[in-house]
């Protein structure tokens, strides 16, 4: 049974002529263009511990498969405004999973897709902890009523926006969660 026990964080931006090598430019700038990556769903693991990107691509050789959750989107139309963001909402109760969300807006800022991500992984961690909350809320609502629940221990988010290439260039924007053994 293999159940990750480290995860590092990652984002990236790539622009080129052809869609392909946009998405490699953007696995570059986030350092894990060298791995053969299968995405998976979005549970952060029971003792998963968090570390930095520089001390996870240590335990790394090219070509290795590794596991991520992955929000990754993409535009050709010049100046639309694109993003990824993975949301991770984490319970007090260190025997307890958290969540990671992925979302991939067109038109949202950073701070716009990054809040909207942190609450889905949080509401969706509300929800299995039995944390009554109105979802048509605004996210700083159900954030402080997550906290004082003193359930959900962190909420965060790793997002990535960019506008599209003015001259109509491939710009994909990736974020990624990395798990590692």
């Amino acid at each position: 049974m293999y159940v990750p026990s480290e995860i590092f964080f990652t984002k990236g931006v790539g622009i080129h002529k052809e869609y392909l090598a946009s998405f490699e430019l953007a696995l570059r700038d986030a350092h894990i263009e060298k791995y053969n990556i299968v995405t998976v769903s979005s549970i952060f693991p029971v003792g998963c511990r968090r570390i930095t990107i520089s001390e996870g691509l240590k335990q790394l050789q090219p070509g290795q498969i590794i596991h991520a959750v992955m929000a990754r989107n993409a535009t050709n139309e010049p100046n639309r405004l694109i993003a990824s963001s993975i949301g991770i909402a984490r319970p007090k109760d260190t025997t307890m999973y958290g969540y990671l969300s992925e979302h991939h807006p067109f038109g949202e800022t950073a701070k716009v897709a990054g809040d909207y991500a942190e609450d889905l992984a949080a509401s969706m961690l509300a929800t299995t902890l039995g944390i009554d909350f109105d979802p048509d809320k605004a996210w700083n609502e159900k954030e402080q009523v997550f906290k004082m629940s003193g359930k959900i221990v962190n909420t965060s988010n790793i997002t990535q926006s960019a506008k599209g290439n003015k001259n109509g260039l491939w710009t994909t924007v990736i974020s990624a969660a990395i798990l590692l053994p």
